[in-house]
């Protein structure tokens, strides 16, 4: 039953980011009158930050922000392109040095997991792996992973809020700051939308994996 549940979640998943990816190059085409990186530098200023800084980084859809040396990281797509899919990134990342500037709880809290997340994550697969395989010799190993795997499920969930709250900034100061209208509101709100369902399907495919490792360990 766990593996049907799995192999729904990857096609959701597979569907979700299709989803995403048609949004973003639909809404790239309407235009926003700003680039994506003066959209993220007037949403830092006009939230009073002005020691974080815009770059440019590779890829697409590879934006993010690094509260370590405070810095917005905009793809290719985001950076340099005016439009409202490239503004409603730019406002979504922007959102989480909002959030890091404001002390948001929950940024907080996945923050102090990165440590234990990041060392889990290097090593859970192996540790599962032979957990699995020596499972009848040394069960405990197996109850291992299982707890490095569960840090790393911890951590998607943490990562909801932060995620859904960051987008909530973005789309409310997008209306207040006059970037978007009547017509190209609801076009950010739908992209940033799809790419919270990404969070999602991630957090509920880790949760149903867990489960089935659980499942796996408590077998006679």
């Amino acid at each position: 039953m766990i593996w049907l549940i799995l192999i729904a979640i990857f096609i959701l998943s597979m569907i979700v980011q299709s989803m995403l990816t048609g949004k973003f190059n639909k809404y790239s085409k309407v235009p926003a009158g700003m680039t994506g990186a003066e959209v993220a530098m007037k949403m830092l200023h006009d939230n009073g930050i002005y020691d974080v800084q815009v770059v440019p980084t590779r890829g697409m859809l590879t934006d993010f922000y690094n509260p370590t040396n405070k810095t917005v990281a905009l793809s290719e797509g985001v950076y340099s392109s005016a439009s409202i899919a490239a503004a409603a990134v730019a406002a979504h990342e922007c959102g989480h040095a909002v959030q890091h500037a404001k002390g948001y709880a929950p940024l907080k809290f996945r923050t102090a997991l990165v440590p234990m997340v990041n060392f889990a994550s290097n090593i859970v697969q192996w540790v599962l792996l032979l957990g699995v395989i020596l499972m009848n010799v040394f069960p405990g190993l197996l109850w291992f992973g299982i707890a490095l795997f569960a840090m790393t499920t911890l951590f998607s969930f943490a990562t909801l809020p932060v995620e859904i709250n960051a987008s909530a900034r973005a789309v409310s100061w997008l209306k207040s700051a006059g970037i978007t209208d009547l017509n190209t509101q609801p076009m950010a709100v739908d992209a940033l939308k799809w790419a919270a369902y990404t969070y999602v399907i991630a957090a509920i495919g880790s949760l149903a994996t867990l489960l089935y490792y659980i499942g796996l360990a408590r077998r006679d």
